[in-house]
C-alpha cells in the first residue's frame, strides 16, 4: 500500500471510528431509555440489555457513519486541491478513491453479519431480557401506578406491602371460546418459575370472588392459583419464530419447510375438490371452508414471501455501505465543496429521499408477494450506478 492510500485510509478509519462511537452511544441511549419507559425496566434489566441493544444500533449507524467520513475526507482534499495536485502529477484520482471502496466494502460484510447479529441474537436477548423480568416490573410499576396490564390480563391493586398486593383486582381477556374473567381477592402475590423451557407465572390469590362472564360466580376462602405463560404476563409480544428474528444460516431450512407445507396444503385441496366433484357433492364446493381454505393459503404463501425477502433485506442493507461510500466521496471530489456539513448534506438528502423509500417500497412489496425478493437491491443499484458515473467524470476530468 503506498503513502497516498495508507493516509487516505488512516484519514477515513479516524473520522469513522470518532463518529461512529459518539452516534453509536447517543442512539443506544436514547434507545434504551425508550425500551425502559415502554417495558418499565428498572437499572438492572436496562444493564442486561445494553449487549443486545448493541448490534441493533450498529446496523443503523455504520452506513451513516461512513457516508460521512467518505464526504469528510473527500470533501477536503478536493477543496483543498488535492485531487487537482494529483493529476498535475499524472497521478490518477484512482489511487485514492480504491482504499475508499475496498473499507466500504469490508464494512458492508460486517454490516451484514452485524444486521443477522442484531435481529437474531440481539432482539431475542432483549425480548428474553423483558419477558424474565416481567415479575419485577409488573411489581415496580403496581407500586408507582396501581396497575399493570398486558394484552391478555390487567391487575389493578390498592397498594403493595413488600411482595403481597393488597385487594388487587385480576381480570382475564377473552380468549378464543374462553370468556373474560375477573378476580378479585384480599391479598394476592406473583411468582415466576424461569427454570425450563416453559417459563410461566403464577399468580396466587388470598380470600375473593371469581366472577366469569355470562356465567355467574362463586367465592374462594384460602388460596387460588392461576398459571400463565411468562411470555402472556410480559408486554413484550414474544416473536421467536418470525423471519426478521432468524439467523441467515437457518431461513434456507425454513424456506424448504414451509414449501413442503404448502405444497402438502395443495395435495390435499386438490384431493378434497376431487372427491367432491367425482360424487357430485357440488354443494360441498360451495361450503364456506373454501374461504377459510383460501386465507391460510394466503397466509402460507405470505409467510413464504417473508421468509425468501429477508436476507436480500439484510444483504442490501450491508452493502449500502458500499453505495454510499461510492456516491459520497465522488459527489464530494466532483462538488469541491470546504464546508463538510454541506457536502454530507448534499449527500445524505437524496439517501434519505430516494434510497430508503425504494428500500422500503421492495421490502413491503417482496414481504406481500407483489414482487420478487430482488426489488429490494433496487435502491444499491441506482446509487451504484449514479456512482459509477460520478466515477469516471472523476477520472475523467
Amino acid at each position: 500500500m503506498g503513502i497516498l492510500a495508507r493516509h487516505v485510509v488512516f484519514e477515513l478509519l479516524k473520522v469513522f471510528c470518532l463518529v461512529l462511537t459518539a452516534m453509536t452511544a447517543m442512539l443506544m441511549i436514547f434507545g434504551i431509555a425508550k425500551e425502559a419507559v415502554d417495558q418499565g425496566l428498572g437499572l438492572n434489566q436496562v444493564a442486561r440489555i445494553l449487549p443486545f441493544f448493541l448490534p441493533e444500533a450498529l446496523k443503523i449507524t455504520v452506513p451513516g457513519t461512513i457516508l460521512f467520513a467518505a464526504c469528510s475526507v473527500y470533501g477536503r482534499m478536493a477543496a483543498s486541491n488535492e485531487i487537482v495536485a494529483l493529476k498535475s502529477l499524472g497521478v490518477s484520482p484512482k489511487v485514492i478513491m480504491v482504499p475508499g471502496m475496498v473499507i466500504g466494502f469490508i464494512l458492508s460484510l460486517g454490516t451484514v453479519w452485524i444486521n443477522d447479529i442484531a435481529v437474531s441474537w440481539g432482539l431475542n436477548g432483549i425480548q428474553r431480557v423483558v419477558i424474565e423480568a416481567a415479575e419485577e416490573i409488573a411489581y415496580g410499576m403496581l407500586k408507582r401506578e396501581g396497575s399493570y396490564s398486558t394484552r391478555s390480563l390487567s391487575i389493578v391493586v390498592q397498594g403493595v406491602e413488600g411482595r403481597r398486593l393488597l385487594h388487587p383486582i385480576v381480570t382475564f381477556q377473552a380468549n378464543g371460546k374462553t370468556p373474560p374473567i375477573t378476580i378479585m381477592a384480599e391479598w394476592a402475590e406473583l411468582n415466576s418459575n424461569l427454570e425450563g423451557d416453559a417459563k410461566s407465572l403464577r399468580i396466587i390469590l388470598h380470600n375473593g370472588e371469581v366472577s366469569v362472564d355470562g356465567e355467574g360466580s362463586y367465592l374462594f376462602p384460602g388460596t387460588e392459583v392461576s398459571e400463565i405463560p411468562l411470555g402472556d404476563f410480559s408486554r413484550e409480544k414474544e416473536k421467536s419464530g418470525h423471519p426478521a428474528q432468524l439467523p441467515l444460516h437457518r431461513i434456507p431450512d425454513r424456506i424448504a419447510e414451509q414449501e413442503q407445507l404448502m405444497e402438502l396444503f395443495e395435495h390435499e385441496r386438490a384431493s378434497k375438490a376431487g372427491f367432491q366433484m367425482l360424487t357430485g357433492d357440488f354443494a360441498g364446493l360451495a361450503n364456506p371452508s373454501w374461504g377459510v381454505d383460501h386465507e391460510y393459503r394466503r397466509y402460507l404463501s405470505g409467510e413464504l414471501a417473508r421468509l425468501k425477502t429477508e436476507p436480500h433485506r439484510r444483504w442490501s442493507n450491508g452493502f449500502s455501505c458500499l453505495c454510499f461510500v461510492l456516491v459520497g466521496m465522488t459527489l464530494s471530489i466532483r462538488w469541491a465543496h470546504g464546508e463538510l456539513l454541506s457536502n454530507f448534506f448534499a449527500c445524505f438528502l437524496p439517501v434519505l429521499i430516494v434510497y430508503y423509500p425504494l428500500l422500503a417500497f421492495g421490502v413491503n412489496n417482496a414481504k406481500e408477494g407483489a414482487l420478487p425478493p430482488y426489488i429490494v437491491w433496487s435502491g444499491n443499484v441506482l446509487f451504484l450506478g449514479i456512482g459509477w458515473w460520478l466515477w469516471r467524470r472523476v477520472i475523467r476530468y
